[in-house]
């Protein structure tokens, strides 16, 4: 089951964190069709947030199609957003390759992830043109 962290300082609504991190692990496989997600009042127990703010990121999951509720019983995933291992592999090697030597030559997680995104944006921006 997932466990959503979420990070006041990052500027990011609450319920688009948990909306993102669900996503993430749509696409990591850690969540797949059936699984269920935890309940509201498990997600406010961990992290103390607003139970609307949880009902309200999963009614988003839910109007995108990846979430069902079924009432009385709970969320659950209606559909993943994995690719094929095959295809994901490699990348993921290369770029945790790429996170090592960049730790190695004393950047910080906030330096890579300025990087990251940096080149992320630049890359889908212009891809999108």
């Amino acid at each position: 089951m997932i466990e959503y962290r979420i990070d006041r300082r990052t500027g990011v609504a609450t319920y688009l964190q948990i909306v993102q991190q669900t996503k993430q692990a749509l696409r990591l496989g850690l969540l797949e069709p059936g699984d269920q997600l935890p309940t509201a009042r498990e997600v406010v127990e961990a992290t103390a947030i607003n139970p609307n703010t949880v009902l309200k990121a999963y009614r988003e999951l839910e109007r995108e199609g990846l979430v069902e509720a079924r009432r009385g019983l709970g969320t659950f995933v209606r559909r993943s957003l994995r690719t094929a291992a095959a295809t994901r592999a490699p990348f993921a090697d290369e770029l945790t390759d790429w996170m090592r030597r960049a730790r190695a030559a004393g950047l910080d997680r906030e330096d890579v992830a300025a990087l990251f995104g940096s080149a992320l944006e630049q890359e889908f921006t212009e891809g999108e043109q």
